[in-house]
């Protein structure tokens, strides 16, 4: 393996010419410069990254720590902010909380351990001491999906309110008057601020939203089953079920479906946080989709000003409804695709 002498050998320069090259620093020669980079190319050279971290005090990895690496939306929220790290120079490790707190911990203490230069939470709770202590000591952070009301630190979410509404008008429309919601934690913003959205769009309509059809679920499927069967059980069940997150919203499914009871002849199911999967189900599940990869793009860019000494903004992106037959639509035939034939007599 070609070492850093090898490659000041080869370029004529010396080592520390070379060092300064591969530091990016602005005093050495356009000329210098590119015998060291063709040299470099030519023995395949690789820099110790260790090294060059304690010379730099930067090890170009971001942390991230996602809330639950079992659901869709956080995966693919994960590869979108890998695949922008990687194009802005950055490497990415990921930790998966599990959506249990002191994992969630322990993963923010090993990623700081290893000199990460900023993080990326999507916090499972309020904040622990360590989170607000990273946050407070100058660590750049940035939250994604959720929040921690009053630490000062950029923000990127999507909005789900207007959607949410939407998506009350719509079964409101459809005549549905009974409806239940399994609610994520209340200890996260994402999960008050569902059930807050919620209440808000059915007292536009008067409709209440009484404590038996409040369920508390944890973001994963088997509160949702565990909510879903209870809302079964009540004298008078609701007619929509709507889960706070897309594996609860599963677990609901497997709850009725468990029953004897089909959705939605027997009652009727919507989710927050659209999965490819749902247009696979039977029938496929209407649901509020978030704009996933962008606020992974945006919370990369984000954290990256932060770290390289730019003003970085927080970032609030819209979700939107996406309707599909789990509420009761109507199935509409679908409309053959326009030809070339078609297109000409239209035009």
């Amino acid at each position: 393996m070609a070492s850093i002498k090898d490659v000041a050998a080869a370029a004529g320069v010396s080592v520390a010419t070379v060092s300064r090259v591969l530091n990016s620093h602005p005093s050495v020669s356009p000329d210098a410069r590119a015998r060291v980079m063709a040299a470099v190319e030519s023995l395949g050279y690789r820099p110790n990254a260790v090294a060059r971290s304690l010379r730099t005090d930067q090890t170009r990895t971001l942390g991230l720590v996602i809330s639950d690496v079992l659901n869709p939306y956080f995966t693919e929220l994960a590869r979108s902010v890998e695949e922008e790290a990687r194009a802005l120079g950055y490497s990415v490790v990921i930790g998966n909380a599990d959506e249990r707190p002191d994992l969630q911990d322990h993963h923010v203490r090993t990623l700081l351990d290893r000199r990460i230069d900023g993080l990326l939470v999507s916090p499972t709770d309020g904040g622990s001491p360590l989170m607000l202590d990273a946050a407070r000591g100058g660590t750049p952070m940035v939250f994604v999906d959720r929040w921690i009301p009053g630490v000062d630190v950029p923000v990127v979410r999507s909005d789900g309110r207007d959607a949410i509404r939407d998506l009350v008008a719509h079964l409101h429309r459809l005549g549905h008057r009974r409806l239940a919601i399994i609610a994520g934690p209340a200890a996260t913003t994402t999960g008050s601020e569902r059930v807050a959205a919620f209440r808000d769009a059915l007292a536009s309509y008067a409709v209440e939203l009484p404590d038996a059809y409040i369920g508390q679920g944890d973001f994963q499927a088997a509160s949702g089953r565990r909510v879903t069967e209870g809302f079964l059980d009540l004298p008078e069940p609701p007619e929509v079920v709507f889960a706070a997150d897309n594996l609860m919203a599963l677990g609901a499914l497997d709850a009725i479906r468990a029953r004897g009871l089909r959705v939605p002849d027997d009652i009727a199911l919507a989710a927050f946080d659209d999965i490819p999967w749902f247009v696979h189900t039977d029938p496929p599940v209407t649901a509020i989709a978030q704009p996933t990869k962008e606020l992974g793009r945006a919370a990369v860019r984000a954290l990256v000003d932060r770290i390289e000494g730019r003003p970085p903004a927080s970032v609030t992106l819209p979700a939107h409804l996406v309707v599909r037959h789990s509420c009761g639509e109507p199935r509409a035939s679908k409309k053959p695709e326009p030809t070339a034939s078609t297109e000409r007599r239209a035009r």
